[in-house]
């Protein structure tokens, strides 16, 4: 490319919007400008090595694939690409019948601080829900890349860092960025033959690639998913659960673990209804992924010049490599008497980043039924058989993560005897810590709390819960705990107890 021309190009675009646009945005590799109820992207003419926009082709070969590939996930948001041209009176305009002088995106204006990075301590268990199964339907519904993911993608990556790293190892330390390095090729070796065969099971995909807290925008309380890597294959054609690493990680680091957890599980639920075992063995690669994604973030802000934020995305990177306890625990109880709020609370404490896995048989029912989480199921799914499924996939389910190295939690009614021995016996098999956890309170109590829910998995009404109360549960030898008052102390003492 000439350099110059380039150069005094760039300039004249940037200076014909400056001149109408009420705001513009900058990075590294490109501009937004603000006008109206438009905003127009401009790719500026860099060359990154892994990105180039060195050319006016180039630019516009990037334009045309980030507005198909955006229009997957954010359909209303991305518009047209658009050309500047001149006239023959030599005056840029907008679509003209002159030569090109660029190309250009134009996207929907919208309130910037809808973005979730702008607010992340905003994002609340309906959010949350949303989110992990707006990924996973996106995931679910996007093309499958046999030949990416895999050792190859994520090697890219891994590579890419260290050579980075490595060159700020002086500000950042360089014993640290060493056994970064290290840990992660060790991980890497370890976990290839997994990654592999995930791609070939159809889990590497054409992703978003790029799926922080600052590509997500909220409206009408739904999440949109937008800004998607168009730049480079490699980078988006990965596995779907590298790609949900980066909002994972993202939600972590900014201290909402609890919100990280929630969003695992409900991407879990969702997309197990379109993938097989394998999204359960997987999950042993997610440290590894959680830590890439850390890293990635450790040098962006090192190239900024935040020094501070660097040392802490590096620290974080090296935290999600550490191995921590694996551990089982089983909350039942009847109806209404505060299951799933205990699950909640108690799973972020519970093993790697962002916390253990919550299973619940409200959730499988609706998954093996074939209806979405909170769709009410006629009396039909609830004969003795349905529920013994329900039992076993809970429990396969559960043998599965406990395996890859993740802690569970499994969230049922419990009320018979061998149920809770069967949970007991899988801790055993897995060699693996066990709590089982039997939550009541007045029956009265428990009425009030069944017949006040709304939006909830759960179909189960005040009928039902009467005659769960005429039940022989036999004895009960797990810890109790009484939800009249507030226990989630006891929620989070118990995971901090099991690690």
């Amino acid at each position: 490319m000439n350099k110059d021309i380039e150069a005094a190009r760039e300039q004249e675009v940037a200076a014909w919007f400056k001149a109408r646009a009420e705001h513009h945005i900058e990075t590294s590799c490109a501009r937004v400008f603000l006008i109206g109820d438009a905003a127009f992207k401009v790719k500026r003419p860099v060359d990154f090595g892994f990105l180039d926009y060195s050319t006016l082709e180039l630019r516009r070969w990037a334009l045309e694939r980030e507005l198909v590939f955006n229009r997957a996930a954010a359909p209303d948001i991305y518009r047209a690409v658009r050309r500047l041209t001149r006239s023959p009176a030599g005056e840029l305009e907008l679509d003209g019948s002159g030569e090109t002088v660029e190309f250009l995106l134009e996207m929907r204006r919208f309130d910037e601080q809808g973005v979730l990075a702008t607010q992340p301590w905003a994002i609340d268990d309906a959010l949350e829900d949303a989110l992990g199964r707006t990924v996973a339907r996106f995931h679910a519904g996007a093309s499958p890349r046999p030949k990416g993911g895999g050792v190859h993608a994520l090697g890219y990556t891994i590579r890419s860092n260290a050579n980075l790293l490595r060159g700020l190892a002086p500000r950042l330390g360089a014993l640290a960025v060493e056994r970064l390095v290290a840990e992660t090729d060790l991980a890497l070796e370890r976990l290839g033959p997994l990654l592999d065969a995930r791609a070939e099971e159809g889990f590497a995909r054409h992703c978003h690639g790029d799926l922080h807290l600052g590509n997500i925008l909220i409206e009408d309380h739904k999440p949109i998913l937008f800004d998607c890597i168009e730049f480079n294959d490699t980078l988006s054609d990965i596995d779907i659960q590298y790609d949900l690493a980066f909002l994972l990680m993202d939600l972590d680091f900014r201290r909402r673990r609890d919100a990280a957890g929630r969003v695992l599980n409900a991407y879990l639920d969702e997309a197990s209804r379109h993938f097989g075992a394998g999204l359960w063995t997987g999950l042993a690669a997610l440290p590894l992924m959680l830590s890439v994604r850390a890293a990635v973030r450790t040098h962006v802000w090192a190239y900024t010049g935040d020094d501070e934020a660097a040392r802490a995305y590096l620290a974080t990177a090296l935290e999600h490599l550490a191995p921590r306890p694996v551990s089982l625990v089983a909350t039942g109880g009847l109806s209404g008497s505060g299951k799933s709020t205990f699950a909640r609370v108690c799973a972020p404490g519970l093993g790697s980043a962002p916390g253990a896995v919550v299973l619940r048989t409200d959730e499988i029912r609706k998954r093996l039924w074939g209806v979405p989480a909170l769709h009410r199921l006629p009396r039909e799914a609830y004969t003795p058989e349905m529920s013994a499924r329900v039992y076993d996939q809970l429990f396969g389910d559960a043998a599965l993560a406990l395996k890859a190295g993740r802690s569970v939690v499994l969230d049922a009614v419990f009320l018979k005897p061998e149920e809770r021995a069967r949970a007991q016996a899988l801790a055993g098999s897995a060699d693996v810590a066990f709590q089982g956890v039997w939550l009541e309170a007045p029956p009265e109590v428990l009425r009030a709390r069944v017949a006040a829910r709304v939006n909830d998995a759960s179909d189960a009404d005040v009928a039902v819960l009467e005659t769960q109360l005429t039940r022989d549960t036999g004895q009960i030898d797990w810890r109790r705990v009484d939800t009249v008052s507030a226990f989630e102390d006891e929620a989070r003492a118990l995971a901090e107890a099991m690690g």
